[in-house]
């Protein structure tokens, strides 16, 4: 038994309130397992319980403040107090719903003073989980709605709801407090969280660590290396950046300053890497459930489709350590001590990989994610029992307790954000700004893209990246998917490839167009014929010009690159958490190691305009592949051209040359096109490689390479 383990949930050593919140947060999880696995709960009940339980946790968990005075036993006192009036308020209203619809949808005196608690509550605990700005923008969202909307000019101008109406619907709408956003925080979320608790319970983080610095710890920035493939690994346990790096961070950055990295570019690598373990399949943190009930697209084809793209990523942060390596010759020292691979997985192999094997399995059969997670958490204690490492009932409950307290946050975050995207949804804010988009944009799909990458870097500066994801997919989203439909219906014109069904259109928005449409069309007419089209017109071509595969493959791809570039907050100045975090143990200044983790994270813009421009998602798996194999070496030129190191120092010419054919390589030419760019690259690859290297005369690991 793991002495850690134990200490965790040694009661003794724990004061009354500590006791408490193993004792709630243990029921809290297995709850929502039996609710998850067994129970037949109606999805209002689960999703109020799943409120009120965490809303709990949460007064137990946080104080009203961080200052000395908030620990006084009264202050104390009335935050638990606060929680149990929360809980018991959202109890409360999710069972009366029944009698307000028998009253003729009319909110008694009970039911006004319960919804408004129910909704300081949501406010204040995501105050004290997130920060301010969440809060800001509920009470903005909710103002506007039944008050200043009235008095703002031009299109977003909103006459506003009755209060009554909007408590209703604040409460019971399918967008609201407990709605389908606090549903997928109650099933998906909440259960893969739970399975990543028990994979670092059983030992499965540790055998990551060691795993990857068996593997890449003796390459040519091996340290920097170990940290991509931990990072990348961990995210199929946590799905968090931050958490990503506190966790693996406290090995790896040392590691890399250790062998010569700098410490501001080892933290930028962690916080870059770490970053990317939200886009791993296949958990994703939180966005893919998200993205899966938003689009109505299957979980399992988004953590497919995921996958290149992601590997994609990590390439990118791997090719930026490798340039770094030859720059300053980072090696790590040879330990005599280092397991085998054997060993490694031999004392920590089978926890991770037969749960995760099996996890997969389950979703590609059929079965939902929720059931699939429930069986992965209980082959994850059977598999520790051919480990050192056994779960017995300390470490499960122990692991129980883990996974209720990283779903705080999370859970508080995914409910009170269903209060903004019931405003959105209900008065049509997210239509009008995506005509904005597309309007600004001026129909550049590309253009847009830029757009919508601003817009999530201001709202990354104050929103953790799933709400961020939830906020701007619903603003713009809707956007992207209209500039990449009409992309493909140019195409169709041009090629002369538009079904008759979609000519028909024409016959009646634009009649003078129907001669040119019996052929192929010049791309300036396509162009201008489509972009003069009313967005009613629009909507009904694509309807008729596409298939439901296509359609949906297209809302899938907008999501997705909103998904990718809501991750730039994690490391982009003047707020990047996960840097901050990395810097903390680098012990290096944070803005710089901002600064240097989102140079290595270029990976969250490239991946977005090939989602956008090339079948990488969109394709069938030779086209993705394709795709993918020359964007490999593309994003390798790039890395290589932004440094100005290769393997050895770049002139001013070979940096030109390279981040041509970087840009070639990525861009959806004739695969002749591709072939010959590789060509090129192979070439001043071979060149730059031949030069002599100033550190000729160290060591380079045991095997050279």
């Amino acid at each position: 038994m793991n002495p850690e383990n134990a200490e965790d949930i040694d009661v003794k050593k724990r004061s009354k309130t500590e006791v408490t919140i193993l004792f709630l947060a243990v029921g809290i999880a297995l709850f929502h397992i039996w609710m998850n696995t067994l129970g037949t709960l109606p999805t209002l009940f689960q999703n109020g319980f799943h409120f009120a339980g965490f809303a709990l946790l949460c007064g137990l968990v946080t104080s009203v403040s961080s200052k000395p005075w908030a620990r006084r036993p009264l202050i104390r006192a009335l935050d638990i107090g606060f929680g149990i009036l929360v809980a018991l308020a959202a109890l409360y209203i999710v069972n009366a719903e029944s009698a307000i619809y028998d009253r003729g949808v009319r909110l008694s005196s009970l039911d006004w003073v319960m919804g408004s608690i129910c909704i300081i509550g949501a406010i204040e605990f995501t105050r004290r989980t997130t920060g301010m700005i969440i809060p800001v923008l509920i009470v903005t969202a909710l103002a506007y709605i039944s008050w200043f909307g009235a008095y703002v000019p031009g299109v977003f101008r909103f006459s506003g709801l009755q209060p009554e109406t909007l408590m209703f619907r604040s409460m019971y709408g399918d967008d609201a407090l407990f709605g389908n956003i606090a549903g997928i925080s109650s099933t998906f979320v909440f259960m893969f969280i739970l399975f990543g608790a028990f994979l670092l319970k059983s030992g499965a983080g540790n055998f990551i660590v060691n795993i990857s610095r068996t593997v890449a710890g003796k390459l040519v920035g091996g340290p920097g290396l170990v940290a991509v493939i931990a990072s990348g690994l961990t995210g199929t346990i946590s799905g968090s950046a931050v958490a990503n790096t506190a966790s693996t961070g406290v090995i790896t950055i040392p590691l890399m300053k250790k062998a010569g990295f700098k410490p501001q570019f080892a933290g930028g690598v962690e916080a870059a890497a770490s970053t990317g373990g939200q886009l791993m399949p296949p958990i994703m943190g939180a966005g893919a459930f998200v993205m899966a009930s938003i689009t109505q697209i299957p979980y399992t084809t988004i953590v497919v489709v995921s996958i290149l793209p992601a590997i994609l990523y990590f390439l990118t942060v791997a090719f930026f350590v490798r340039i770094e390596a030859r720059k300053v010759n980072a090696v790590l020292p040879p330990d005599g001590n280092s397991p085998t691979v054997w060993q490694v997985f031999k004392e920590g192999g089978p926890p991770f990989i037969i749960p995760v094997a099996l996890l997969i399995a389950m979703l590609v059969i059929g079965y939902t994610p929720t059931y699939a997670a429930g069986y992965a958490i209980l082959i994850c204690i059977a598999a520790s029992w051919l480990t050192p490492n056994r779960m017995g009932l300390k470490q499960i409950i122990a692991a129980l307790e883990l996974g209720s307290r990283n779903m705080i946050m999370t859970a508080v975050l995914l409910c009170s954000v269903g209060l903004i995207v019931n405003v959105i949804a209900t008065t049509g804010l997210g239509n009008t700004f995506s005509l904005m988009i597309t309007s600004w944009a001026g129909g550049s799909l590309a253009i847009a893209i830029i757009l919508v990458a601003l817009a999530s870097l201001v709202l990354g500066m104050g929103l953790p990246v799933t709400a961020a994801y939830i906020v701007l997919g619903t603003l713009s989203a809707p956007a992207l998917n209209q500039l990449i439909l009409q992309d493909q219906l140019i195409d169709q014109l041009v090629s002369g490839t538009l079904p008759d069904t979609a000519k028909a259109i024409f016959m009646l928005t634009a009649p003078e167009a129907i001669a040119a449409l019996a052929g192929p069309m010049p791309f300036d007419q396509a162009h201008t014929l489509i972009k003069g089209m009313p967005f009613e017109s629009l909507s009904l071509l694509y309807d008729t010009a596409f298939t439901a595969p296509v359609l949906a493959t297209a809302l899938l791809s907008a999501h997705m690159i909103v998904f990718w570039l809501s991750q730039d907050s994690n490391v982009t100045p003047p707020v990047c958490l996960a840097s901050f975090t990395a810097a903390a143990i680098a012990k290096s200044p944070p803005m710089l190691t901002g600064f240097y983790s989102w140079k290595i994270a270029k990976g969250l813009y490239f991946v977005p305009f090939l989602i956008a421009f090339t079948p990488l998602m969109s394709g069938n798996w030779g086209e993705m592949l394709e795709v993918f194999g020359f964007a490999v070496f593309g994003f390798w030129a790039l890395c290589a051209a932004l440094e100005g190191h290769w393997e050895n120092r770049m002139n001013l010419l070979e940096r030109a040359v390279i981040g041509a054919v970087g840009f070639a390589l990525m861009w959806p030419a004739h695969l002749y096109v591709n072939i010959a760019a590789l060509t090129v690259f192979a070439v001043v690859f071979y060149l730059n490689k031949r030069k002599p290297w100033p550190h000729a005369n160290a060591t380079v690991g045991a095997s050279g390479t």
